[in-house]
C-alpha cells in the first residue's frame, strides 16, 4: 500500500454546527497530501429560519475558542465557512474578521464570502447571476457586498421558500442545478453559487456545460483561493473553470 505523507498542508476549517455538507465538499476536493480539520461553531438559533440577523449574529459572536481548538492542529490557512455571515456586515467587516483570524492563528485565513469574490474577480466576470438559498434579504445584502466589489449582479433566483437550517444542506444537487439555470441571464458572464452548506459543487460541472459559463461557489472558491494562497498543484477532483487559473 502506498501511504500519503500527509505533509503538504494542513487546513483548518470553521464550520456551522448544523453544517452537513462544507467538510465532504472539502474532503472531495482537498489535495493528495493535504489533511483537513474542522471545528464546529454556534452563535445561532437551530430552530430559527436563518434570516439576516441571525446570520449577522452568527458572523459577531465570539469564536476565540473555536480559533483556540483549531488551531491546536498548527494550520497552514484557516477557513472561516459561513458566506452569509460575513457578506450581511460587509466588506470591511469580512476583512477585519480574516485579519482576525490570521492574528488568532497564525494561518493564512480566508472567509467564503471573501473568497467567493476572488473567485468572480479570478474568472474575469464583472456581470453574474446570483443564485442561493438565502430569504431575500440576505440576497439583497449578498448582491450588494458583490456590487461594493465591482460585480453586478443582472439575475438573481432563490429558492421560492423558507428553508431552515437543514434545509439548505437538503437540497439536492439536481435542485442547485434548476436554482443555477434560473440565475442565468443573456448578460451574466458567470454564475455564482453563495452558500457553504449547498450541495452546489456536484452541481458545478453540469451547470457549466449546460450553460456553457463559468460556475463559482461558495465551497468551490474557497478550495480555489487556499490551494492559490499556499501554493498546492492542481489534480483531478477539482470541479468547474475556477481551477483553470490556479
Amino acid at each position: 500500500m502506498i501511504h500519503e505523507s500527509r505533509k503538504r498542508a494542513k487546513i483548518g476549517v470553521l464550520v456551522p454546527f448544523t453544517n452537513t455538507n462544507l467538510e465532504a465538499d472539502m474532503m472531495l476536493m482537498r489535495c493528495p497530501g493535504t489533511t483537513v480539520h474542522f471545528q464546529r461553531m454556534g452563535g445561532y438559533d437551530v430552530d430559527e429560519i436563518p434570516g439576516s440577523d441571525q446570520m449577522a449574529g452568527l458572523g459577531a459572536s465570539d469564536i476565540s475558542h473555536d480559533l483556540r481548538m483549531i488551531s491546536g492542529v498548527r494550520p497552514d490557512v484557516v477557513l472561516y465557512g459561513c458566506t452569509s455571515a460575513t457578506l450581511t456586515h460587509g466588506p470591511g467587516f469580512d476583512a477585519d474578521l480574516a485579519a482576525q483570524i490570521k492574528a488568532a492563528s497564525g494561518a493564512v485565513s480566508l472567509t467564503a464570502a471573501g473568497s467567493l469574490v476572488a473567485g468572480i474577480k479570478a474568472i474575469i466576470a464583472a456581470k453574474v447571476g446570483f443564485s442561493s438559498p438565502y430569504l431575500g434579504e440576505i440576497n439583497t445584502q449578498a448582491m450588494d457586498f458583490l456590487a461594493a466589489n465591482g460585480i453586478e449582479t443582472v439575475r438573481c433566483a432563490d429558492i421560492g421558500r423558507e428553508l431552515g437550517n437543514y434545509g439548505q444542506g437538503e437540497l439536492t444537487p439536481d435542485e442547485v442545478f434548476n436554482l443555477a439555470c434560473q440565475a442565468d441571464h443573456t448578460e451574466a458572464e458567470a454564475i455564482v453559487l453563495s452558500c457553504t452548506d449547498m450541495r452546489a459543487v456536484e452541481a458545478v460541472e453540469r451547470i457549466e456545460a449546460h450553460l456553457g459559463k463559468p460556475v463559482v461557489t461558495s465551497n468551490q472558491a474557497m478550495m480555489f483561493c487556499l490551494m492559490r494562497a499556499l501554493g498546492l498543484p492542481r489534480h483531478d477532483a477539482l470541479p468547474g473553470r475556477l481551477f483553470d487559473c490556479l
